[in-house]
């Protein structure tokens, strides 16, 4: 799962819920600090999350669970302790893991799961006005309302939490956070239109939501939010190059699915597809080291499909045309991560050369 977050790029719409970048946020932070040093020109206060649950100040808080730092989900309570975790969390363990105390059971707590999914519907919703407090109201004159932020936009806020569950390998509990936020974004397509900002996250999100049925061994629907993540990362320009790189991935996870499931034919259009995409990321980003990796990579999985079919002098011409890209590519010392990929990328490569025999694709990057 990426941890990019979707909306560091959106844009607010109306009333509802907004996506700024977090380079935003940070600077809204720093405007705060200055006190009264600088005069909003529309008095507006950023209202801050009672727990904390935003990007600067984030604490683990009365509802969150200690194993896997996200919200609860499905609250359940230790008996005897009555120490409280996500189901999914706790029932790996034997003994509470905040006193150590046997246990016995695992009950649930629906009243405190209540108050948690209170807290995620109404996050980022509370209706506030704004305006100079000890000014002489002026009749008819209609006040200024706005949908203020609890913390951070409730979208960002959303995949943030999902992102922490998936970490903590409550996998349940992430893809319902992307849901919700799934179902906000379509809410907001159905009144904005296709919008560049609303395809981008809903594509992202999708993405992340494939992951997540992917993880829980759910292959049929990690496909479907795969496709329709690449049927709104591909309404986009492609000069964006995380839209891009998201877009290919997803395609090579198709690619992938389709793989394993022995559907080779449909694997190596998918691949293809991904390897399109980052051959045009090449020819628009030239001096990137990383869209040349990324580039023969899908070289390296159209070529292996081409040998499991059968096409084992055109499987070679790619697996050569990979290792050509990388070999001419010169990296600096500050590159190590990518080096990295580099050098695993092309032991993969020489080996299917040396070896000449069908292998596992190389995974997704």
């Amino acid at each position: 799962m990426s941890s990019l977050c979707p909306f560091a790029k959106g844009a607010s719409v109306g009333g509802a819920c907004p996506m700024k970048s977090v380079n935003n946020e940070k600077q809204q932070a720093e405007n705060e600090n200055k006190g009264d040093e600088e005069s909003n020109p529309s008095d507006t206060v950023s209202p801050k999350c009672p727990y904390g649950f935003d990007s600067h100040t984030f604490k683990l808080g009365p509802l969150s669970c200690m194993i896997c730092q996200s919200l609860l989900y499905q609250s359940s309570k230790c008996i005897p302790c009555s120490h409280k975790f996500c189901r999914v969390c706790i029932s790996r363990f034997k003994d509470c893991p905040l006193c150590g105390a046997d246990i016995e059971k695992i009950e649930p707590d629906t009243d405190l799961q209540v108050v948690v999914d209170r807290f995620i519907d109404g996050h980022a919703r509370i209706k506030r006005s704004h305006g100079n407090a000890d000014a002489t109201e002026v009749k008819d004159v209609p006040k200024t309302v706005i949908y203020g932020d609890v913390s951070m936009e409730r979208g960002a806020f959303l995949v943030q939490q999902a992102m922490r569950a998936f970490r903590g390998k409550n996998i349940e509990s992430a893809k319902s956070r992307l849901s919700i936020c799934a179902e906000d974004i379509r809410d907001q397509l159905q009144t904005s239109g296709d919008t560049p900002d609303l395809c981008s996250q809903l594509g992202a999100v999708l993405g992340l939501l494939g992951d997540c049925c992917r993880a829980m061994g759910d292959a049929s629907s990690a496909v479907g939010y795969y496709e329709e993540s690449v049927e709104f990362l591909s309404k986009l320009p492609a000069k964006d190059l995380e839209l891009v790189h998201t877009l290919s991935v997803s395609l090579n996870k198709i690619g992938d699915l389709r793989y394993y499931d022995g559907d080779l034919q449909s694997a190596r259009s998918y691949y293809a597809k991904s390897l399109d995409v980052r051959r045009n990321a090449v020819k628009e980003h030239t001096n990137l080291s990383s869209q040349v990796v990324d580039l023969a990579i899908s070289l390296a999985k159209v070529a292996d499909v081409d040998r499991n079919l059968g096409n084992e002098d055109v499987a070679i011409d790619g697996f050569k045309e990979a290792i050509s890209w990388l070999e001419s590519l010169k990296l600096e010392p500050s590159e190590a991560g990518l080096e990295q990929r580099r050098q695993s990328v092309l032991e993969f490569l020489s080996n299917q050369l040396a070896e000449k025999e069908p292998q596992q694709p190389v995974a997704t990057v």
